[in-house]
């Protein structure tokens, strides 16, 4: 029969061997803010991350909507970050994977996926959503001149109304006098 500290001992080590090969599948998180972002149309997002890994990770950014699908950034945590074409000048990367998108369309909102992939080629995704919406102070002011546009129609027609019915009694009653004998002669008879 065995002593009881070596068992204790192998249990320890398969213990400590379990816990190793756990940690190393889970070698990877993502952590986010929030999954959904919100921006204005010509205004700005970030896409909030942090990355915790073994080692230096790659970063990709991809974009996915109901029309197309496209990579837009893919850079080394602390290198310089390579962009598409169609998002040059829009994007800032940032150096904890974060990723920053200016000058919003309303194309732009959709399905954002980020890929961390370590060098042992173990990777891990994370999806946000952007939703770009339009600002309706645009609207209301379409809606205000409009409204002032139209009243201004409404006062210059009030006014030719009443100018015309001016006219029209002005005239008429020019017309009677004219019609009217100017000298009316009235012959005295004798009695």
């Amino acid at each position: 029969m065995r002593p009881a500290w070596i068992c204790l001992s192998q249990n320890a080590h398969i213990l400590s061997l379990i816990f190793c090969l756990c940690h190393y599948t889970q070698a990877i998180t993502i952590q986010v803010s929030g999954n959904t972002v919100t921006a204005p149309v010509q205004g700005s997002a970030l896409f909030s991350v942090d990355i915790t890994c073994i080692g230096t990770p790659t970063v990709r950014w991809t974009f996915s909507s109901v029309s197309r699908q496209q990579w837009i950034a893919a850079w080394i945590l602390g290198g310089s970050a390579n962009v598409t074409q169609m998002y040059k000048g829009r994007v800032q990367t940032h150096p904890n994977g974060s990723l920053s998108i200016s000058n919003l369309r309303l194309q732009d909102s959709g399905y954002y996926t980020i890929t961390v992939t370590e060098m042992s080629g173990n990777s891990k995704d994370m999806g946000l959503v952007l939703s770009v919406t339009e600002v309706l102070h645009e609207d209301i002011q379409f809606l205000v001149v409009f409204v002032i546009v139209l009243a201004t129609l409404a006062a210059i027609l009030m006014l030719c109304m009443w100018l015309l019915n001016k006219l029209y009694r002005f005239i008429k009653a020019w017309i009677q006098r004219r019609c009217l004998p100017e000298h009316t002669e009235t012959e005295l008879q004798p009695l």
